[in-house]
């Protein structure tokens, strides 16, 4: 998930430099959308290990 967030990172920096502003917006979105599901389970799987629960128990 960290990956295509960063990959739409990558995409969306390179669009902004070559001008192409909507391509750029969207890149720019999806990846902040990823970010943020993969912060989302990032944090409940810490927490979950805090609490010492298991999902394959």
């Amino acid at each position: 998930m960290l990956y295509y967030a960063l990959l739409f990172l990558v995409i969306s920096i390179v669009a902004g430099l070559l001008g192409f502003r909507n391509i750029e917006s969207g890149a720019a979105t999806i990846s902040k959308v990823f970010f943020f599901i993969f912060l989302i389970l990032a944090i409940g799987v810490a927490i979950m290990a805090v609490l010492g629960i298991s999902l394959f128990a």
